[in-house]
């Protein structure tokens, strides 16, 4: 095991179902030093009225190396821009564009409360270095697997060996009439749709580090001159990492997600509620609402080998994972999964298993018996 996979670990802690680390000062390698956290921080759409720094945002100063943006546009961005597409062709080519190598930041604030003597949470910020890789291109679905490829700024000016960490994926399906959608309490159900609600739409199916499921959503893209938008339902999602780490005061996200593809990157836009349910899965409460940016910059000159080495390693196991919960959704009409079980996290034991493999001597029969036995006690009892 190389240095890179030593250090994984460690991220994965920081990093698994949404990223964990501090957010660096916003000019990387450009910002004062400065002993105080809230100090030379950029935060702005603020609560401007709270008192003192109550309402600095989570995260600390890490910082990571200098990078290359990019500033004109690439060969994703020119090909979909090209004359004479079918409207579905163009749809493709901008989710092709979210792949590729980027500096990401993320920020989300709550905006309104709804609760007598409410006060906001502390709004949260992160960033990252993250590779986009293409996972499947056919012409009516594409799965993009996101990968953080990590490196800090230490107190003495040097820089850290890299961190790799498997992120989120994402898969997109044309005119897909079978999902399963998010009832709260960590369970899923199967929503049949017809042809005439999914005509023309796309798919999003979002899923956790470990590849267990998030949230499935449909809507369309529109495409403009300079820019090409894809907006969704309303739909349910359980909590991410950044919030049932600090807080269980409610159960569930309700909200749309909009991805703008731009000459030089791609953003994601949330507008969530957040919804208390009862326990059968009713809402009873709505707390607040929730504004969240993900800014993907594309970067260059970085070095993503020690992805590229761990995707190719550990790539055979992760595609036999998402064959086991495709085979898992087409079963059952209600899937629940537990975040925990025997005091160990889903995304723990799934990374476990990742590590223990390698393309070379990979053993498709050996893996899913495995797999089979590692997710038993993480899946709760569902209708068949």
């Amino acid at each position: 095991m190389n240095k890179a996979h030593r250090l994984a670990l460690p991220a994965l802690l920081l990093a698994a179902f949404c990223i964990s680390l501090p957010i660096p000062l916003p000019a990387y390698d450009e910002a004062p030093e400065t002993g105080n956290a809230s100090e030379g921080r950029q935060y702005t759409f603020a609560w401007q009225f709270m008192e003192g720094d109550g309402m600095a945002p989570r995260g600390g100063t890490t910082k990571g190396p200098e990078i290359e943006l990019v500033r004109t546009p690439g060969e994703a961005w020119e090909v979909l821009q090209a004359e004479g597409l079918s409207k579905l062709e163009r749809d493709r080519r901008a989710i092709l564009a979210m792949a590729g190598p980027y500096r990401t930041s993320f920020d989300f604030i709550e905006t309104v409360g709804f609760t007598v003597g409410y006060t906001p949470g502390k709004p949260y910020q992160s960033w990252g270095t993250e590779y986009v890789y293409v996972v499947t291109d056919e012409p009516k679905f594409i799965s993009l697997q996101h990968v953080l490829v990590m490196r800090i700024k230490q107190e003495d000016g040097s820089i850290s060996e890299p961190m790799v960490v498997k992120h989120w994926r994402q898969d997109w399906r044309y005119e897909q009439r079978d999902l399963h959608t998010y009832r709260g309490h960590q369970a899923w159900e199967r929503d049949r749709r017809s042809k005439r609600e999914v005509r023309g739409q796309w798919t999003q199916s979002v899923y956790q580090v470990d590849d267990s499921p998030r949230y499935m959503a449909s809507g369309s893209w529109e495409h403009y001159a300079n820019y090409s938008s894809w907006t969704s339902e309303e739909t349910w999602r359980p909590l991410p990492r950044r919030e049932f780490s600090v807080r269980d005061d409610y159960h569930v996200l309700v909200g749309t997600n909009r991805h703008t593809i731009s000459p030089t990157g791609w953003v994601q836009e949330e507008h969530n509620l957040k919804v208390v349910l009862n326990e059968a899965g009713e809402r009873t409460a709505v707390l607040a609402r929730e504004n969240g940016l993900a800014r993907y910059e594309r970067i260059a000159n970085y070095d993503w080998s020690a992805g590229n080495e761990y995707w190719s390693r550990t790539g055979p196991f992760w595609a036999e994972v998402r064959g086991y919960w495709d085979t898992l959704f087409e079963d059952r009409q209600r899937v629940e999964v537990s975040k925990s079980a025997g005091g160990k996290p889903l995304f723990m034991a799934m990374f476990e298993l990742a590590d223990s493999t390698t393309a070379a001597d990979f053993d498709r029969a050996v893996a899913r018996r495995r797999l089979e036995e590692t997710m038993t006690p993480y899946l709760g009892t569902s209708d068949n």
